[in-house]
């Protein structure tokens, strides 16, 4: 497993689901979970330590409201975290600056509100720097993003 996925509620489940999905496009093996920091911490760190022993070398996190899962996952660990904050209040912009004010040296790349495949890209990214196979896979899916958008927006359009 390269990549874990951790949340802290069963209904942030389908907007964590891009991650998932950008992982696959990708064929990287990932395991996903849903631990609380707040409902259950020593589950959340004993999940941390065994997904370490596993050779988990990137560890996506969703968070909403306090939004500390991310953080304390970070605190945990020195396998690099992406936070994405999701929606639960305040549009959640609640969720954004908990996970992206982090306290210095303890960071956690952050993607856009419920943007999990960003975050999902962002492993694919990270992992492509030590695996030739993800890179070169990585290249081609940029490759063809191109040429998809110059296809369909390359000769004007009409307003």
């Amino acid at each position: 497993m390269k990549v874990a996925i951790i949340f802290g509620s069963s209904s942030d489940t389908e907007k964590m689901k891009g991650a998932a999905k950008a992982l696959k496009e990708f064929d990287i093996e990932y395991k996903a979970y849903i631990l609380s920091a707040h409902r259950v911490p020593e589950k959340l760190l004993e999940t941390i330590k065994k997904v370490e022993s596993e050779g988990c070398e990137c560890i996506i996190s969703g968070a909403g409201l306090a939004a500390h899962l991310p953080g304390v996952i970070a605190a945990n660990t020195t396998v690099p975290v992406i936070g994405v904050p999701l929606n639960a209040a305040i549009s959640g912009l609640d969720s954004l600056f908990s996970i992206v004010q982090m306290p210095k040296s303890i960071p956690v790349a952050t993607v856009g509100i419920n943007n999990s495949y960003n975050a999902g890209m962002l492993a694919v990214e990270i992992l492509a720097l030590k695996y030739p196979e993800i890179k070169e896979k990585l290249i081609e899916f940029r490759k063809n993003m191109k040429e998809k958008f110059i296809k369909e927006n390359g000769n004007g359009v009409e307003l």
